[in-house]
Protein backbone atom coordinates (compact mmCIF):
# COMPACT_ATOMS: atom_id res chain seq x y z
CA UNK A 1 0.00 0.00 0.00
CA UNK A 2 1.13 3.63 -0.96
CA UNK A 3 2.22 5.56 2.21
CA UNK A 4 -0.58 8.18 2.65
CA UNK A 5 1.10 10.80 3.94
CA UNK A 6 3.31 11.03 0.75
CA UNK A 7 1.18 9.30 -2.19
CA UNK A 8 -0.68 12.23 -3.28
CA UNK A 9 0.36 15.69 -4.56
CA UNK A 10 -3.57 16.47 -5.19
CA UNK A 11 -6.44 16.47 -3.01
CA UNK A 12 -8.92 13.26 -3.50
CA UNK A 13 -11.43 13.41 -5.75
CA UNK A 14 -14.52 13.76 -3.03
CA UNK A 15 -17.32 11.99 -3.06
CA UNK A 16 -19.35 14.19 -0.52
CA UNK A 17 -22.40 13.10 1.44
CA UNK A 18 -24.79 14.80 3.94
CA UNK A 19 -28.14 15.75 4.51
CA UNK A 20 -29.31 18.68 2.20
CA UNK A 21 -31.93 22.23 2.30
CA UNK A 22 -34.33 22.25 2.96
CA UNK A 23 -33.90 19.00 5.30
CA UNK A 24 -34.39 20.98 8.94
CA UNK A 25 -30.58 19.99 10.28
CA UNK A 26 -27.85 22.35 11.26
CA UNK A 27 -25.51 19.49 9.17
CA UNK A 28 -27.58 19.99 6.20
CA UNK A 29 -26.96 24.06 6.91
CA UNK A 30 -23.30 23.74 7.88
CA UNK A 31 -22.84 21.63 4.50
CA UNK A 32 -23.66 24.79 2.30
CA UNK A 33 -21.42 27.04 4.46
CA UNK A 34 -18.56 24.61 3.75
CA UNK A 35 -19.16 23.50 0.11
CA UNK A 36 -17.71 27.14 -1.52
CA UNK A 37 -14.68 26.71 0.22
CA UNK A 38 -14.69 22.46 -0.26
CA UNK A 39 -15.40 23.06 -3.99
CA UNK A 40 -12.74 25.17 -4.86
CA UNK A 41 -9.61 23.52 -2.89
CA UNK A 42 -10.68 19.96 -4.08
CA UNK A 43 -12.73 17.68 -7.05
CA UNK A 44 -16.11 17.78 -5.10
CA UNK A 45 -19.16 15.80 -6.22
CA UNK A 46 -22.40 15.99 -3.55
CA UNK A 47 -24.73 13.19 -3.65
CA UNK A 48 -28.16 13.76 -2.50
CA UNK A 49 -29.31 11.26 -0.24
CA UNK A 50 -32.00 8.35 -0.95
CA UNK A 51 -35.19 9.62 0.17
CA UNK A 52 -34.53 12.86 0.97
CA UNK A 53 -35.48 16.44 -0.62
CA UNK A 54 -32.83 18.53 -2.10
CA UNK A 55 -33.62 22.51 -2.49
CA UNK A 56 -33.47 23.39 -6.47
CA UNK A 57 -31.48 26.28 -5.49
CA UNK A 58 -28.56 23.98 -3.66
CA UNK A 59 -29.41 21.52 -6.81
CA UNK A 60 -28.59 24.59 -9.16
CA UNK A 61 -25.29 25.37 -7.16
CA UNK A 62 -23.83 22.43 -6.35
CA UNK A 63 -24.90 19.99 -9.27
CA UNK A 64 -26.06 17.51 -6.74
CA UNK A 65 -25.88 13.70 -8.16
CA UNK A 66 -28.79 11.68 -7.02
CA UNK A 67 -27.22 8.77 -5.00
CA UNK A 68 -29.70 5.71 -5.26
CA UNK A 69 -28.44 2.75 -5.79
CA UNK A 70 -24.91 4.02 -3.83
CA UNK A 71 -24.83 1.38 -1.77
CA UNK A 72 -24.07 -1.06 -4.67
CA UNK A 73 -19.74 0.11 -4.93
CA UNK A 74 -20.34 -1.26 -8.82
CA UNK A 75 -22.97 1.55 -9.41
CA UNK A 76 -22.42 5.03 -10.78
CA UNK A 77 -22.27 6.68 -7.79
CA UNK A 78 -19.36 5.19 -6.35
CA UNK A 79 -16.80 5.59 -9.02
CA UNK A 80 -13.41 4.52 -8.42
CA UNK A 81 -11.02 6.51 -7.03
CA UNK A 82 -13.34 9.07 -5.19
CA UNK A 83 -13.05 9.03 -1.50
CA UNK A 84 -16.42 9.64 0.71
CA UNK A 85 -16.36 12.29 2.65
CA UNK A 86 -19.58 11.68 5.50
CA UNK A 87 -21.58 14.22 7.46
CA UNK A 88 -22.54 12.36 10.47
CA UNK A 89 -25.20 13.51 12.91
CA UNK A 90 -27.63 11.53 15.91
CA UNK A 91 -30.96 12.43 14.20
CA UNK A 92 -33.10 9.98 11.53
CA UNK A 93 -31.68 12.58 8.81
CA UNK A 94 -28.64 10.81 8.95
CA UNK A 95 -29.81 6.60 8.48
CA UNK A 96 -28.94 6.81 4.83
CA UNK A 97 -25.51 8.28 5.40
CA UNK A 98 -24.84 5.66 8.20
CA UNK A 99 -25.81 2.99 5.82
CA UNK A 100 -23.72 4.41 3.11
CA UNK A 101 -20.20 4.55 5.49
CA UNK A 102 -20.54 1.24 6.89
CA UNK A 103 -20.56 -0.13 3.15
CA UNK A 104 -17.88 2.28 1.65
CA UNK A 105 -14.44 3.11 4.27
CA UNK A 106 -14.40 7.05 3.89
CA UNK A 107 -13.48 9.89 5.97
CA UNK A 108 -16.44 11.18 8.25
CA UNK A 109 -17.12 14.05 10.28
CA UNK A 110 -18.69 12.70 13.27
CA UNK A 111 -20.71 16.56 14.34
CA UNK A 112 -22.25 14.63 17.22
CA UNK A 113 -20.02 12.85 19.34
CA UNK A 114 -23.28 10.29 20.56
CA UNK A 115 -24.88 8.07 18.18
CA UNK A 116 -27.66 6.19 20.32
CA UNK A 117 -30.22 8.18 19.88
CA UNK A 118 -30.36 7.79 15.69
CA UNK A 119 -29.60 3.47 16.84
CA UNK A 120 -32.99 3.99 19.11
CA UNK A 121 -34.79 5.55 16.37
CA UNK A 122 -33.31 2.94 13.63
CA UNK A 123 -34.20 0.32 15.93
CA UNK A 124 -36.82 0.59 18.72
CA UNK A 125 -39.00 3.06 16.49
CA UNK A 126 -39.77 -0.31 15.07
CA UNK A 127 -39.70 -2.37 17.93
CA UNK A 128 -36.67 -4.71 16.74
CA UNK A 129 -35.01 -5.00 20.37
CA UNK A 130 -33.57 -8.05 18.85
CA UNK A 131 -31.34 -5.46 16.22
CA UNK A 132 -31.00 -2.80 19.02
CA UNK A 133 -29.33 -5.78 21.30
CA UNK A 134 -26.59 -6.77 18.59
CA UNK A 135 -25.85 -2.83 18.04
CA UNK A 136 -25.71 -2.32 21.40
CA UNK A 137 -23.48 -5.30 22.48
CA UNK A 138 -21.17 -4.77 19.14
CA UNK A 139 -20.63 -1.44 19.96
CA UNK A 140 -20.53 -1.69 23.65
CA UNK A 141 -20.02 -5.66 24.70
CA UNK A 142 -21.83 -6.85 27.75
CA UNK A 143 -22.41 -3.31 29.32
CA UNK A 144 -24.35 -2.87 25.79
CA UNK A 145 -26.05 -5.83 25.92
CA UNK A 146 -27.05 -4.75 29.85
CA UNK A 147 -28.40 -1.33 28.76
CA UNK A 148 -30.51 -2.81 25.92
CA UNK A 149 -32.22 -5.36 27.90
CA UNK A 150 -33.22 -2.70 30.09
CA UNK A 151 -34.98 -0.37 27.64
CA UNK A 152 -36.93 -3.73 26.36
CA UNK A 153 -37.76 -3.89 29.52
CA UNK A 154 -39.32 -0.45 29.85
CA UNK A 155 -36.76 1.11 32.67
CA UNK A 156 -35.86 4.49 32.49
CA UNK A 157 -32.46 5.20 30.78
CA UNK A 158 -31.87 8.80 31.11
CA UNK A 159 -28.49 10.14 31.13
CA UNK A 160 -27.20 6.14 29.89
CA UNK A 161 -28.11 7.11 26.12
CA UNK A 162 -25.09 9.57 26.76
CA UNK A 163 -22.86 7.56 27.86
CA UNK A 164 -23.18 4.48 25.53
CA UNK A 165 -22.48 6.49 21.98
CA UNK A 166 -23.07 4.00 19.94
CA UNK A 167 -20.88 4.47 17.71
CA UNK A 168 -17.61 2.18 17.37
CA UNK A 169 -18.34 -0.20 14.58
CA UNK A 170 -19.24 3.26 12.20
CA UNK A 171 -15.65 4.68 12.96
CA UNK A 172 -13.64 1.63 13.05
CA UNK A 173 -15.10 1.37 9.25
CA UNK A 174 -13.78 4.86 8.40
CA UNK A 175 -10.11 5.41 6.76
CA UNK A 176 -10.32 8.60 9.66
CA UNK A 177 -12.89 10.61 11.80
CA UNK A 178 -12.82 14.26 11.90
CA UNK A 179 -14.79 16.28 15.09
CA UNK A 180 -14.94 19.96 15.68
CA UNK A 181 -13.59 20.89 19.38
CA UNK A 182 -10.71 18.75 21.56
CA UNK A 183 -13.11 17.61 24.19
CA UNK A 184 -14.74 15.19 21.22
CA UNK A 185 -11.19 14.05 19.77
CA UNK A 186 -9.73 13.06 23.77
CA UNK A 187 -13.33 10.89 24.20
CA UNK A 188 -12.31 9.01 21.58
CA UNK A 189 -8.65 8.96 21.77
CA UNK A 190 -9.16 7.58 24.88
CA UNK A 191 -11.71 4.92 24.12
CA UNK A 192 -10.40 3.51 20.82
CA UNK A 193 -6.50 4.39 20.52
CA UNK A 194 -6.56 2.75 16.87
CA UNK A 195 -9.02 5.95 15.28
CA UNK A 196 -7.24 8.31 13.13
CA UNK A 197 -8.73 11.62 14.94
CA UNK A 198 -8.56 14.79 14.02
CA UNK A 199 -10.08 18.30 15.18
CA UNK A 200 -11.20 20.58 12.44
CA UNK A 201 -12.71 24.11 12.73
CA UNK A 202 -16.72 24.31 12.26
CA UNK A 203 -17.04 26.49 9.21
CA UNK A 204 -19.12 29.42 10.05
CA UNK A 205 -19.32 32.33 7.47
CA UNK A 206 -18.99 35.63 9.58
CA UNK A 207 -22.42 37.39 9.09
CA UNK A 208 -23.09 41.33 9.11
CA UNK A 209 -23.63 41.96 12.73
CA UNK A 210 -26.84 41.99 14.91
CA UNK A 211 -29.00 44.12 13.27
CA UNK A 212 -30.28 46.09 15.97
CA UNK A 213 -33.40 47.89 14.28
CA UNK A 214 -34.39 44.56 12.75
CA UNK A 215 -34.35 43.52 16.52
CA UNK A 216 -36.27 45.79 17.58
CA UNK A 217 -38.89 45.34 15.41
CA UNK A 218 -38.64 41.67 16.05
CA UNK A 219 -39.38 42.74 19.58
CA UNK A 220 -42.35 44.65 19.17
CA UNK A 221 -44.07 41.87 17.24
CA UNK A 222 -44.05 39.54 20.17
CA UNK A 223 -44.76 42.77 22.91
CA UNK A 224 -41.17 43.20 24.60
CA UNK A 225 -40.80 46.49 25.62
CA UNK A 226 -37.36 48.42 23.78
CA UNK A 227 -35.49 48.69 26.64
CA UNK A 228 -36.14 45.45 28.08
CA UNK A 229 -33.08 43.27 29.05
CA UNK A 230 -33.71 40.07 26.34
CA UNK A 231 -32.22 36.51 26.61
CA UNK A 232 -32.36 33.81 23.84
CA UNK A 233 -32.31 29.99 23.56
CA UNK A 234 -31.84 29.24 19.53
CA UNK A 235 -32.27 25.54 18.00
CA UNK A 236 -34.05 22.49 18.60
CA UNK A 237 -35.43 22.98 22.25
CA UNK A 238 -34.70 19.25 23.81
CA UNK A 239 -34.81 18.70 27.16
CA UNK A 240 -31.52 18.70 27.55
CA UNK A 241 -31.01 22.95 26.80
CA UNK A 242 -32.34 23.66 30.16
CA UNK A 243 -34.67 25.84 29.09
CA UNK A 244 -36.77 25.21 32.18
CA UNK A 245 -33.82 26.54 34.43
CA UNK A 246 -34.10 29.79 32.23
CA UNK A 247 -37.58 30.24 33.19
CA UNK A 248 -36.98 29.35 37.23
CA UNK A 249 -34.22 32.30 37.21
CA UNK A 250 -36.71 34.88 35.40
CA UNK A 251 -38.55 34.40 38.51
CA UNK A 252 -36.02 36.00 40.57
CA UNK A 253 -36.32 39.80 42.13
CA UNK A 254 -32.70 40.18 40.12
CA UNK A 255 -34.30 39.47 37.06
CA UNK A 256 -37.81 40.79 37.28
CA UNK A 257 -37.30 43.15 33.91
CA UNK A 258 -35.76 40.40 32.02
CA UNK A 259 -37.38 38.37 29.27
CA UNK A 260 -36.66 35.23 27.30
CA UNK A 261 -37.24 34.31 23.76
CA UNK A 262 -37.35 31.23 22.98
CA UNK A 263 -36.53 30.35 18.67
CA UNK A 264 -36.57 26.84 17.64
CA UNK A 265 -38.85 23.79 17.49
CA UNK A 266 -39.93 22.34 20.42
CA UNK A 267 -41.77 19.01 21.20
CA UNK A 268 -44.84 18.59 22.34
CA UNK A 269 -44.69 15.39 24.36
CA UNK A 270 -42.38 14.10 26.89
CA UNK A 271 -38.64 13.28 25.69
CA UNK A 272 -37.22 10.07 27.87
CA UNK A 273 -34.13 10.38 25.71
CA UNK A 274 -31.94 12.84 27.70
CA UNK A 275 -34.67 13.90 30.44
CA UNK A 276 -33.43 13.63 33.67
CA UNK A 277 -35.28 12.29 36.23
CA UNK A 278 -37.81 14.95 37.37
CA UNK A 279 -37.63 17.34 34.09
CA UNK A 280 -40.55 18.47 33.13
CA UNK A 281 -41.86 17.70 28.90
CA UNK A 282 -41.00 20.44 27.08
CA UNK A 283 -45.14 20.76 26.16
CA UNK A 284 -45.09 22.20 29.73
CA UNK A 285 -42.80 25.07 29.52
CA UNK A 286 -45.79 27.59 29.34
CA UNK A 287 -47.14 25.77 32.27
CA UNK A 288 -44.08 26.89 33.80
CA UNK A 289 -43.59 30.33 33.05
CA UNK A 290 -47.70 30.62 34.69
CA UNK A 291 -46.81 29.05 37.80
CA UNK A 292 -43.93 31.08 38.06
CA UNK A 293 -45.42 34.29 37.42
CA UNK A 294 -43.45 34.97 34.45
CA UNK A 295 -45.57 34.23 31.38
CA UNK A 296 -45.36 37.49 30.30
CA UNK A 297 -42.23 37.43 29.90
CA UNK A 298 -41.70 33.95 28.54
CA UNK A 299 -42.06 34.30 24.03
CA UNK A 300 -41.64 30.75 22.11
CA UNK A 301 -41.33 31.30 18.40
CA UNK A 302 -41.01 27.83 17.27
CA UNK A 303 -39.39 27.45 14.19
CA UNK A 304 -38.44 30.51 12.34
CA UNK A 305 -37.34 31.17 8.44
CA UNK A 306 -33.54 32.50 8.78
CA UNK A 307 -34.25 35.94 8.42
CA UNK A 308 -36.46 36.04 11.42
CA UNK A 309 -33.81 34.03 12.92
CA UNK A 310 -31.29 36.59 12.20
CA UNK A 311 -33.71 39.51 13.58
CA UNK A 312 -33.69 37.14 16.68
CA UNK A 313 -30.27 37.28 17.60
CA UNK A 314 -30.52 41.20 17.18
CA UNK A 315 -33.49 40.94 19.25
CA UNK A 316 -31.46 40.28 22.27
CA UNK A 317 -28.70 40.99 24.73
CA UNK A 318 -27.29 37.74 25.78
CA UNK A 319 -27.84 34.62 24.42
CA UNK A 320 -27.87 30.86 26.61
CA UNK A 321 -26.59 28.02 25.60
CA UNK A 322 -26.92 25.55 28.80
CA UNK A 323 -26.06 21.87 28.18
CA UNK A 324 -26.86 18.62 30.12
CA UNK A 325 -25.86 15.65 28.93
CA UNK A 326 -24.09 16.58 25.77
CA UNK A 327 -23.92 14.61 22.75
CA UNK A 328 -20.51 16.33 22.05
CA UNK A 329 -21.09 18.82 19.16
CA UNK A 330 -19.96 21.96 18.75
CA UNK A 331 -23.16 23.97 18.09
CA UNK A 332 -23.20 25.72 15.27
CA UNK A 333 -26.51 28.08 16.39
CA UNK A 334 -24.05 28.88 19.20
CA UNK A 335 -21.79 29.73 16.58
CA UNK A 336 -23.47 32.26 14.32
CA UNK A 337 -25.47 33.68 17.50
CA UNK A 338 -21.54 34.60 18.85
CA UNK A 339 -20.76 35.76 14.79
CA UNK A 340 -23.41 38.08 15.09
CA UNK A 341 -21.68 39.67 18.07
CA UNK A 342 -23.84 38.11 20.43
CA UNK A 343 -22.02 36.80 23.96
CA UNK A 344 -23.46 33.48 25.22
CA UNK A 345 -24.37 31.81 29.05
CA UNK A 346 -23.04 28.05 28.53
CA UNK A 347 -22.70 25.15 31.04
CA UNK A 348 -19.11 24.78 32.50
CA UNK A 349 -18.99 21.23 30.94
CA UNK A 350 -17.50 19.35 28.24
CA UNK A 351 -16.46 20.66 25.03
CA UNK A 352 -17.95 24.13 26.31
CA UNK A 353 -15.27 24.43 28.61
CA UNK A 354 -12.62 25.36 25.43
CA UNK A 355 -14.82 27.98 24.96
CA UNK A 356 -12.71 31.47 25.86
CA UNK A 357 -13.79 33.70 28.91
CA UNK A 358 -14.11 36.53 27.10
CA UNK A 359 -16.82 35.67 25.01
CA UNK A 360 -18.86 33.30 27.52
CA UNK A 361 -20.03 32.92 30.71
CA UNK A 362 -19.84 29.75 32.54
CA UNK A 363 -22.55 28.04 34.76
CA UNK A 364 -21.95 25.19 36.86
CA UNK A 365 -24.29 22.20 37.13
CA UNK A 366 -26.11 20.69 39.72
CA UNK A 367 -27.85 22.39 42.80
CA UNK A 368 -25.92 25.86 42.31
CA UNK A 369 -26.61 26.12 38.89
CA UNK A 370 -30.38 27.95 38.98
CA UNK A 371 -28.43 30.25 41.50
CA UNK A 372 -25.17 30.84 39.90
CA UNK A 373 -27.12 31.47 36.38
CA UNK A 374 -29.51 34.30 38.69
CA UNK A 375 -26.40 35.84 39.98
CA UNK A 376 -24.10 35.86 36.32
CA UNK A 377 -27.19 37.39 34.63
CA UNK A 378 -27.68 40.19 37.04
CA UNK A 379 -24.37 40.77 36.56
CA UNK A 380 -23.58 40.88 33.47
CA UNK A 381 -26.86 42.52 32.46
CA UNK A 382 -26.16 45.28 34.49
CA UNK A 383 -22.46 46.00 32.91
CA UNK A 384 -23.70 47.19 29.52
CA UNK A 385 -20.02 48.13 28.48
CA UNK A 386 -18.32 44.21 29.31
CA UNK A 387 -21.47 42.94 27.46
CA UNK A 388 -20.70 45.22 24.85
CA UNK A 389 -17.03 44.25 24.72
CA UNK A 390 -17.96 40.66 25.42
CA UNK A 391 -20.01 40.60 22.02
CA UNK A 392 -17.04 42.33 19.97
CA UNK A 393 -14.55 39.48 21.57
CA UNK A 394 -17.22 36.74 20.45
CA UNK A 395 -17.44 37.71 16.79
CA UNK A 396 -13.58 38.41 16.50
CA UNK A 397 -13.59 33.95 18.04
CA UNK A 398 -15.71 33.60 15.14
CA UNK A 399 -13.88 35.22 12.21
CA UNK A 400 -10.39 34.42 13.61
CA UNK A 401 -11.79 30.29 14.26
CA UNK A 402 -13.90 29.43 12.17
CA UNK A 403 -13.70 30.63 9.36
CA UNK A 404 -15.11 28.52 6.15
CA UNK A 405 -11.84 28.74 4.01
CA UNK A 406 -9.69 27.58 6.75
CA UNK A 407 -11.84 24.61 7.73
CA UNK A 408 -11.96 23.54 3.99
CA UNK A 409 -8.31 23.82 4.05
CA UNK A 410 -8.22 21.35 7.35
CA UNK A 411 -11.16 19.03 5.69
CA UNK A 412 -8.97 18.59 2.55
CA UNK A 413 -5.74 17.89 4.07
CA UNK A 414 -7.24 15.61 6.15
CA UNK A 415 -8.44 13.68 3.18
CA UNK A 416 -5.79 13.64 1.19
CA UNK A 417 -3.73 12.54 4.40
CA UNK A 418 -6.34 9.42 4.97
CA UNK A 419 -7.41 8.73 1.04
CA UNK A 420 -5.45 5.58 0.98
CA UNK A 421 -5.51 4.26 5.17
CA UNK A 422 -6.98 0.90 5.42
CA UNK A 423 -9.86 1.28 8.41
CA UNK A 424 -9.42 -0.11 11.43
CA UNK A 425 -12.06 -2.93 10.91
CA UNK A 426 -14.28 -4.62 12.80
CA UNK A 427 -13.27 -5.98 15.87
CA UNK A 428 -15.36 -7.26 19.41
CA UNK A 429 -15.03 -4.35 22.24
CA UNK A 430 -12.43 -4.96 25.15
CA UNK A 431 -14.60 -4.74 28.36
CA UNK A 432 -15.33 -0.71 29.33
CA UNK A 433 -12.78 -0.15 32.46
CA UNK A 434 -15.03 0.56 35.23
CA UNK A 435 -15.39 4.39 36.45
CA UNK A 436 -17.55 5.70 38.81
CA UNK A 437 -20.19 6.43 36.38
CA UNK A 438 -20.52 2.41 35.99
CA UNK A 439 -19.51 1.18 39.71
CA UNK A 440 -21.49 0.10 42.58
CA UNK A 441 -19.51 2.81 45.03
CA UNK A 442 -16.45 4.66 45.91
CA UNK A 443 -13.83 2.86 47.67
CA UNK A 444 -10.97 5.60 49.03
CA UNK A 445 -10.01 7.19 51.96
CA UNK A 446 -10.07 10.90 52.67
CA UNK A 447 -7.85 12.81 55.22
CA UNK A 448 -7.94 16.18 56.54
CA UNK A 449 -5.00 18.66 57.50
CA UNK A 450 -5.35 21.60 59.35
CA UNK A 451 -8.38 20.31 61.64
CA UNK A 452 -6.58 19.68 64.57
CA UNK A 453 -7.34 20.80 68.28
CA UNK A 454 -8.01 23.88 69.24
CA UNK A 455 -9.87 25.51 67.12
CA UNK A 456 -10.88 28.62 68.26
CA UNK A 457 -14.76 29.59 67.81
CA UNK A 458 -14.93 32.36 65.33
CA UNK A 459 -11.47 31.10 63.36
CA UNK A 460 -11.33 30.42 60.03
CA UNK A 461 -9.17 28.13 58.40
CA UNK A 462 -7.94 26.62 55.26
CA UNK A 463 -8.10 23.10 55.24
CA UNK A 464 -6.02 20.22 52.69
CA UNK A 465 -7.99 17.44 51.91
CA UNK A 466 -5.99 14.55 50.61
CA UNK A 467 -8.82 12.59 48.10
CA UNK A 468 -7.17 8.85 47.07
CA UNK A 469 -8.53 6.51 45.04
CA UNK A 470 -7.71 2.31 46.66
CA UNK A 471 -10.59 0.96 44.54
CA UNK A 472 -10.90 -0.89 40.85
CA UNK A 473 -12.55 2.43 39.17
CA UNK A 474 -11.64 5.51 37.96
CA UNK A 475 -12.98 8.46 39.45
CA UNK A 476 -14.49 10.78 36.81
CA UNK A 477 -14.02 14.78 37.25
CA UNK A 478 -16.92 16.43 38.39
CA UNK A 479 -16.84 18.14 34.96
CA UNK A 480 -17.77 15.12 33.03
CA UNK A 481 -21.00 15.13 34.34
CA UNK A 482 -23.17 11.78 35.01
CA UNK A 483 -20.61 9.45 37.11
CA UNK A 484 -18.67 12.95 37.81
CA UNK A 485 -17.24 13.18 41.35
CA UNK A 486 -17.66 16.22 43.98
CA UNK A 487 -16.65 16.23 47.95
CA UNK A 488 -19.59 17.33 50.35
CA UNK A 489 -18.82 19.32 53.28
CA UNK A 490 -21.28 19.35 56.42
CA UNK A 491 -21.16 21.15 59.75
CA UNK A 492 -23.57 19.61 62.33
CA UNK A 493 -24.49 22.08 65.20
CA UNK A 494 -27.33 22.30 67.79
CA UNK A 495 -28.98 24.98 64.97
CA UNK A 496 -28.41 22.14 61.69
CA UNK A 497 -26.09 22.06 59.06
CA UNK A 498 -23.92 25.35 58.60
CA UNK A 499 -22.81 23.83 55.14
CA UNK A 500 -25.91 22.50 53.37
CA UNK A 501 -25.73 25.68 50.91
CA UNK A 502 -22.03 25.25 50.11
CA UNK A 503 -21.81 24.18 46.57
CA UNK A 504 -19.97 21.02 46.44
CA UNK A 505 -16.17 21.10 46.11
CA UNK A 506 -15.46 19.48 42.16
CA UNK A 507 -12.84 16.95 41.33
CA UNK A 508 -10.70 19.00 39.09
CA UNK A 509 -9.29 15.94 37.29
CA UNK A 510 -10.17 12.12 36.97
CA UNK A 511 -8.47 10.29 39.51
CA UNK A 512 -6.87 6.95 38.39
CA UNK A 513 -6.77 3.59 40.82
CA UNK A 514 -4.26 4.37 43.45
CA UNK A 515 -3.85 8.15 43.12
CA UNK A 516 -4.39 11.43 44.80
CA UNK A 517 -5.49 14.68 45.08
CA UNK A 518 -5.16 17.68 47.42
CA UNK A 519 -8.27 20.29 47.67
CA UNK A 520 -8.45 23.36 49.68
CA UNK A 521 -11.78 24.25 51.50
CA UNK A 522 -12.19 27.31 53.70
CA UNK A 523 -13.94 26.30 57.12
CA UNK A 524 -15.12 28.77 60.25
CA UNK A 525 -15.34 27.42 63.27
CA UNK A 526 -18.98 28.08 64.58
CA UNK A 527 -19.44 28.69 68.94
CA UNK A 528 -20.69 25.63 70.65
CA UNK A 529 -20.25 22.32 69.77
CA UNK A 530 -19.46 21.21 65.83
CA UNK A 531 -18.96 18.61 64.07
CA UNK A 532 -17.21 18.75 60.58
CA UNK A 533 -18.08 15.78 57.99
CA UNK A 534 -16.36 15.24 54.63
CA UNK A 535 -17.56 12.60 52.00
CA UNK A 536 -17.87 12.00 48.59
CA UNK A 537 -20.81 11.87 46.12
CA UNK A 538 -21.42 11.08 42.57
CA UNK A 539 -23.28 13.92 39.91
CA UNK A 540 -26.31 12.46 37.96
CA UNK A 541 -25.55 8.82 38.23
CA UNK A 542 -28.72 8.23 39.39
CA UNK A 543 -30.40 7.80 36.29
CA UNK A 544 -28.06 4.66 35.59
CA UNK A 545 -28.11 2.91 38.37
CA UNK A 546 -28.85 -0.62 36.75
CA UNK A 547 -25.57 -0.42 35.04
CA UNK A 548 -23.53 0.22 38.46
CA UNK A 549 -25.52 -2.91 40.02
CA UNK A 550 -24.63 -5.13 36.36
CA UNK A 551 -20.84 -4.15 36.95
CA UNK A 552 -20.96 -4.64 40.47
CA UNK A 553 -21.61 -8.11 40.22
CA UNK A 554 -18.75 -8.78 37.98
CA UNK A 555 -16.74 -7.30 40.47
CA UNK A 556 -16.34 -7.88 44.13
CA UNK A 557 -18.63 -6.11 46.53
CA UNK A 558 -17.10 -2.78 47.21
CA UNK A 559 -17.48 -1.14 50.56
CA UNK A 560 -19.43 2.11 50.99
CA UNK A 561 -18.23 5.77 49.83
CA UNK A 562 -15.12 7.00 51.84
CA UNK A 563 -16.01 9.87 54.29
CA UNK A 564 -14.22 11.61 57.38
CA UNK A 565 -16.18 13.09 60.81
CA UNK A 566 -14.34 14.99 63.40
CA UNK A 567 -15.93 16.68 66.67
CA UNK A 568 -13.77 20.09 65.98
Amino acid sequence: MRNPATSRSRPPAIDYVSPLPPVRSGIADYSVDLLPALCARADVRVLGLPGQPVAPEVVERFGVVAAAGASDPASDSWSAGRLPLYQMGNNRYHQAVEAMALERPGVLTLHDFVLHHLASEEHLSHTDFAGYLRRMEADHGWIGAEAARLREWGAEVGAMLFELPAHRTLLRRQRGVLVHNRWAAERLAAEDPELRVRVVPMGVPLPAAADREAGLAFRRRLGIPDGAPVLGSFGFQTPIKRTFRAVEALAAPELAAVHLLVVGESPRVPEADGAESGDRALGELEDLARELGVADRVHETGFVPWRDFEAAIGACDLCLNLRYPTAGETSASLLRVLAAGRPAVVSEYAQFRELPDEVTIKVPLGDDEVPALIARLAMLLGEPDRLAAMGRAARRHVEENHDPEAAAEAVVAACALWADAEPPGDRPPAPPPPTSLTWAGLDGRIAVEGAEHPWPPGARRRLTVTLTNAGPARWLAAWRGAGGVALRLGLDTPDGDRLAARPWVPLPRDLAPGESCHLEVDVRRPPGPARLRLDLQEAGAAPVPALGEATARRGPIVPPRPAWSEEI
